[in-house]
């Protein structure tokens, strides 16, 4: 469901749709106006709650500044929640259960094991506390036996709090806000962010070319890339790190969603 009219937002959704057809799963899009009240749209998902086809559903976000975003996700049934928002999911992954996992987190567990990076025993801090990224990140880290803390915007010695990190996961929204005194020299670092370049000034000194910021493809995540690739023993770049694992779990999720349905029918 693609409600109103943000750039971005509609990027992200053919990239998912695009995965479905890639993968062979039946997608369908829903695209409300941007003047549909928050009734209209938990009808909506109501409406796709009740039927047997759907395995999972998304609920792409920003919704519509007027439009109570927590109603409408939590309207979305458990055993439909694509995503892995839903409190009763949430719930489950405090309590290690089997669910749907966020899937911006889950991507990020997936790559740290693909590559061998040790995370029992590890400290890993988690810059941001966000429900869809910061928050799952730390438990889904926890679950994996590593030392986890939680920085935000008002923590205190921000930079100190970051360099005690073996594994560092930058998901604060601002970009090219982590540079090289937040980095241990030699740790892994997973940039969430995805933030786009408008100016050209500022585009040449974070490494992207004149060229991409007037197309408007330069984008920088939350850490600097230069002092990223400088300090790092390991990093996830932006573009090409986090983004393509995020769509990759979410077909996961889709996929389990589905075969739970199946069994349980």
């Amino acid at each position: 469901m693609l409600a109103g009219n943000d750039p971005a937002s509609e990027i992200y959704v053919r990239t998912k749709i695009k995965a479905c057809a890639d993968l062979g799963i039946f997608s369908e899009k829903i695209a409300p106006p941007e003047t549909a009240t928050t009734e209209e749209l938990v009808a909506m998902v109501e409406k796709l709650n009740a039927r047997p086809d759907i395995d999972g559903i998304l609920v792409q976000m920003p919704l519509p500044k007027h439009v109570d975003s927590r109603r409408v996700l939590e309207a979305v049934a458990a055993d439909k929640d694509a995503d892995g928002f839903h409190p009763i999911n949430v719930g489950y992954l405090v309590s290690g259960r089997p669910a749907p996992r966020s899937c911006t987190p889950a991507g990020i567990i997936e790559m740290l094991k693909f590559y061998q990076i040790p995370m029992a025993g590890q400290h890993a801090v988690v810059l941001g506390r966000s429900d869809i990224v910061g928050k799952p990140m730390a438990l889904m880290l926890l679950h994996q036996n590593a030392t986890v803390t939680i920085c935000h915007s008002r923590t205190v010695n921000l930079p100190e709090m970051c360099r005690q990190a073996d594994i560092l996961v930058a998901a604060i929204g601002r970009p090219a806000f982590v540079t090289a005194n937040y980095i241990k020299p030699g740790a892994t670092v997973v940039d969430v962010g995805i933030n786009r370049i408008t100016d050209v000034a500022e585009g040449l000194r974070l490494g992207r070319t004149e060229e991409a910021v007037r197309k408007g493809k330069a984008v920088v995540g939350d850490v600097h890339p230069l002092d990223m690739a400088r300090v790092a023993g390991a990093y996830s770049p932006v573009p090409g790190g986090v983004g393509p694992l995020t769509i990759a779990m979410l077909m996961s999720n889709t996929v389990e969603l589905a075969e739970l349905h199946q069994n349980a029918g």
